[in-house]
């Protein structure tokens, strides 16, 4: 953790420390540890001093073939969110909680996801958002330090455990769990997107977005 944190230190901006971060990563390559095919690196990409970061899973087909999160149909849905909120892609921060793409898209493991999450903590420091909506359950899981549903998680806001902001130096920022894009595409029914969308709405007032 001490390298993982060092890595950046002496970059003067937050995109200058996200490189760095990501040199870090590709040198460290955590993925080395777990059954992984790809082709592209996957780190992040967007604002990097974002008021919204947006955490996902893992990467896809597309995204591995781009080295870019977010781009098949579900980023195609989930930009359709985020512009519904008044935002842009290119205003808020968007990455996984895996930098490589799982065999067949598989989801990602609690071990696979424990190796990746340091670096995924340190992107969290460098930007420094003021909310984040996590996408899906093993980035709800892994954030919120919780074994809950997915059903259980959204809904509310609930902080960084105190366990996470102390090892990882953050502060309490506030996190809403919402459904993958993925999962909404798979199951597009009126009810599913009422829940998202009041996911949202909730981001939207605690930014203080205008809702248009």
């Amino acid at each position: 953790l001490k390298a993982i944190r060092a890595c950046h230190q002496s970059a003067a901006d937050p995109q200058s420390k996200l490189d760095a971060l990501r040199d870090q990563y590709i040198a460290d390559a955590p993925h080395q540890h777990f059954v992984t095919t790809f082709n592209n690196i996957v780190f992040g990409e967007g604002d990097p001093a974002a008021d919204l970061m947006f955490i996902g899973e893992a990467p896809g087909q597309e995204e591995d073939q781009t080295g870019r999160p977010f781009v098949g149909r579900a980023g195609q849905l989930l930009e359709k969110m985020i512009i519904a909120m008044g935002l842009t892609r290119e205003s808020v921060y968007i990455a996984n909680v895996l930098k490589t793409r799982p065999p067949n898209n598989a989801t990602p493991t609690k071990d696979e996801a424990a190796l990746c999450a340091p670096y995924l903590f340190e992107q969290i420091k460098i930007i420094n958002p003021k909310i984040i909506v996590t996408l899906g359950l093993p980035a709800s899981q892994l954030l919120l330090e919780s074994t809950q549903p997915m059903r259980s998680l959204r809904g509310s806001f609930q902080d960084l455990p105190e366990s996470t902001t102390q090892a990882h130096e953050l502060p309490p920022i506030p996190v809403m769990p919402t459904y993958h894009p993925a999962f909404l595409l798979r199951a597009y029914t009126e009810d599913n997107r009422r829940k998202v969308w009041s996911d949202l709405t909730q981001v939207i007032d605690r930014l203080g977005l205008k809702d248009s």
